[in-house]
Order: C-alpha cells, then structure tokens, then sequence
C-alpha cells in the first residue's frame, strides 16, 4: 500500500500546457498515431488503470493528466494517489475512462513524464531520509534537462527536496572561473554588492578553508563548500558560525549525505538528482 507522503503544490496549468503540447506534437509527428487511428473504432471507450510496479515516490499526475487532456477532453482520470505520495509495487496511481484513441495516443508522453520526474522524486526522498533528524535541507541544482527545469524542481519538492536557484537570474553564485576572470574573491564581492539589488543573496564557492575566510571577510551571504570531506566541512561550520549560509557539495552520494549532514552544514546540494535520476517504473493497464 502507498503511505502518505509530501503535500506539494501544484504547477500551474500555463506551466504545464506547453510542454506538454510540444511534446504530443513531437511524438504524433506529420501522420498522427498511424496504429492506434487505424487499429481501434473511433467509438470504441476503454477504462485503464497507471499502476506502480516499483517503490518510489510519485511525481508529474498533473502532467500525465494534460497529456490525455490535450489528446482529447473527454478522458476522465481518477487520481488515487497525489504528487508526492510514496507507491509500491501493485499501487493503482489513477483509473482513466475515456476514448480508447486518445487514451492510447496520450500514454506514452504521460508516462515519459510520470517516470521521469517521479524518478527524480524518488531519489530525492532516499537522500532527505538518509540525513533526517538533521538540519541539513537537500537541493538540486541548475544541472537540468534543458525545457525541463520548472518540471524536474517541482519533482524535487515532491520528494521532499528544495529549490536551489532557478536560473542565472534569481541568485548570484561567484564559481571558481568567476574569480579567476575578475581578479580575486574579495574584488568580486565588492563588484556584487555594489550593484545588486537588496532582495538577491550573494553565494561564494571555496575550495579551502583560506578562501573561506576571504570570503566571510568580503560579506558573502552563503558559502559553497565544495569537495571537502565531513573534517572540513566541520571545521569550515565552526569558522562560519553562523554568518553565512553552508552549503555543501560535491561528491554526494546516498552513502555519504549522512556524514556530510552530520558536519552541521545548512544546505546540501545535489546535481545528480535531476540529470541522472532513472525513471520509476510505472505502467498503464486495460
């Protein structure tokens, strides 16, 4: 039986809708569903089951329910089991009932979603519960299909997971490259808050415990901990004491997030959540 999961909420609808369209009209190409169209009676009416057939965590219903939509309004689809809740193996997702053509047409791009981001979810949840009874939050990242970010974030969320920054413009993160182009740490920060707004936070990326302290010196509101092992990461918390935001990453894995959390880091962040995540397995039955 699926057991209660995160409570989410929803994409919106403009959100989703084009998305969705451009990938029925990839799949549909020139021709249109040849096998379905000339297979099956265009007043033939079908019900169909989405079942789990793996342990996970769901996300994307609202998604896999456009697809059909679009297809054809008349599929009606009964969702059991919300974005964010926990399946297993025999778990009946939703009940669809509609036209057999559209239901058929609709299934392969609502599935390619569900998995996908119900995958992601998946493992966002294996990772939160490996470092619970700890104040470490886990992120994503920017490292995203490229049309998909909106979509794969939310799937982070519904595995209990949080956002890191959106795009290029939501934040600003001075890398490695950034400092090297510019001239040093302190001088980029400088040049940061000289002229951004009120409202962004100003996030640095250190290698050692030297460049951390330039950096706290220069005002940086999160620090990026990136590649330290647990000792260093304890140690460069202590140096913070609370006058940045710790951030670790590098080198997560499900293995090593608890040692990592337990090193009193504020943030965790993990790329691989969202570019390397498998599908969940999930199927649609008549």
């Amino acid at each position: 039986m699926s057991e209660a999961g995160v409570k989410v909420e929803p994409l919106s609808p403009i959100l989703i809708e084009p998305s969705v369209r451009a990938a029925l009209a990839e799949d549909l190409g020139r021709g249109g569903d040849l096998t379905t169209d000339i297979v099956i009676d265009d007043d033939a009416w079908v019900k169909a089951s989405i079942n789990a057939r793996q342990v996970g965590a769901l996300s994307g219903i609202d998604i896999a329910e456009m697809a059909f939509d679009l297809v054809d309004p008349r599929v009606d689809m009964e969702v059991y089991i919300a974005d964010g809740g926990r399946v297993e193996p025999g778990d009946t997702v939703c009940v669809l009932e509609g036209p057999a053509r559209a239901i058929l047409t609709g299934e392969r791009v609502a599935l390619n979603y569900l998995g996908h981001l119900s995958g992601i979810a998946s493992e966002t949840r294996k990772i939160v519960d490996a470092v619970a009874g700890t104040k470490a939050r886990i992120t994503c990242t920017r490292k995203t299909t490229p049309g998909l970010r909106a979509f794969e974030k939310y799937a982070v969320r519904c595995g209990g997971g949080f956002n890191h920054r959106f795009g290029l413009d939501d934040g600003l993160m001075i890398k490695d490259n950034h400092i090297a182009a510019c001239g040093g740490i302190t001088q980029a920060i400088e040049r940061a808050k000289s002229k951004v707004g009120h409202m962004v936070k100003i996030e640095l990326e250190v290698d050692d415990l030297t460049q951390l302290e330039e950096g706290l010196k220069a005002g940086a509101d999160v620090i990026l901990l990136d590649n330290m092992g647990p000792d260093m990461l304890k140690d460069a918390v202590k140096m913070i004491d609370g006058r940045a935001v710790a951030e670790a990453s590098g080198g997560v894995t499900l293995e090593t997030a608890p040692a990592i959390a337990q090193s009193g880091v504020d943030v965790i962040s993990v790329g691989w959540l969202t570019h390397s995540a498998p599908c969940l397995d999930l199927g649609m039955d008549f």
